[in-house]
């Protein structure tokens, strides 16, 4: 999968200290996403069964213990996933990821 944006995943954990214990755990989830191919959302499901696969492409995944949380918005038949959001889990309960 080609994935938009590294730049994103990076700023997110270099700009506040306090998410600097994210920052393995975002790599370790680009990777794991960068050597997929998926062509649909029961292959993001059977690679990582914690995802949670929303509608119109959009999937969100728990990373550091479900400390952060991932929302994608997947174009399947390019096999590109673009970062939508990317935040705590209290920050995650106060958006529509749906929307984003």
């Amino acid at each position: 999968m080609r994935i938009i944006a590294l730049a994103t995943l990076k700023a997110f954990s270099d700009a506040d200290p306090a998410h600097a214990d994210a920052r393995e755990p975002v790599m370790a989830w680009y990777r794991q996403v960068k050597a997929a191919d998926w062509g649909s959302p029961a292959q993001v499901k059977r690679d990582i069964r914690s995802a949670s696969i929303l509608k119109d492409g959009r999937a969100v995944f728990n990373i550091a213990g479900n400390q952060y949380r991932i929302v994608v918005w997947i174009n399947y038949p390019y096999r590109v996933v673009y970062i939508r959001f990317i935040r705590s889990h209290r920050d995650y309960d106060a958006i529509d990821a749906q929307t984003i």
